[in-house]
């Protein structure tokens, strides 16, 4: 068995004029060997973006990316680091999760009025780093629970998560 180890996330996709960012956890094992967000095959974040965003799903991860951010969408995750083994959240070693500087991101991006985690990882996260800080200085923002996109999720199907995403960026 394979011992855990430190990973690092990505810096965030975000534009001046984002209104709306989705949060993540942290990057799985195959969006850390390919340097993406959301790059499992099976994860369904972006046929989701897809529909939503009104474009065929591009293989060109730029490409992804321009259209989101088109949008007003922006993307990160609530952790810089975690030790962690394997790819699902369950494995995070939660003492050892350090967080992204959202509060920073957010003064930086005064145009940003919702927060939607992918997940309840995500979310949990979110309210354990920033719960208390958020509500205090940023009370405009709305902060969502969205069902997770991954493919560890697979009790949900594709069509109601679709359903829940819709409703979340609907009007951001």
């Amino acid at each position: 068995m394979r011992s855990a180890t430190r990973l690092y996330g990505f810096a965030p996709l975000v534009r001046a004029d984002a209104r709306l960012l989705i949060l993540g956890s942290m990057p799985g094992a195959a969006s850390l060997a390919a340097q993406q967000y959301y790059a499992h095959p099976q994860n369904q974040f972006w046929p989701i973006m897809a529909q939503l965003c009104g474009a065929p799903r591009s293989p060109c991860y730029a490409g992804r990316v321009q259209r989101l951010q088109q949008h007003r969408l922006a993307l990160w995750d609530v952790l810089r680091s975690c030790v962690r083994h394997g790819s699902l959240d369950a494995s995070i070693e939660h003492a050892s999760a350090v967080p992204n500087d959202l509060p920073q991101l957010l003064r930086a991006h005064p145009g940003i009025a919702r927060l939607c985690c992918n997940g309840g990882t995500a979310y949990r996260e979110l309210q354990r780093h920033f719960g208390a800080q958020l509500q205090r200085e940023f009370p405009h923002l709305a902060c969502l629970q969205l069902p997770s996109t991954s493919p560890a999720h697979a009790r949900m199907r594709p069509a109601d998560k679709l359903l829940a995403w819709e409703a979340a960026l609907r009007d951001a």
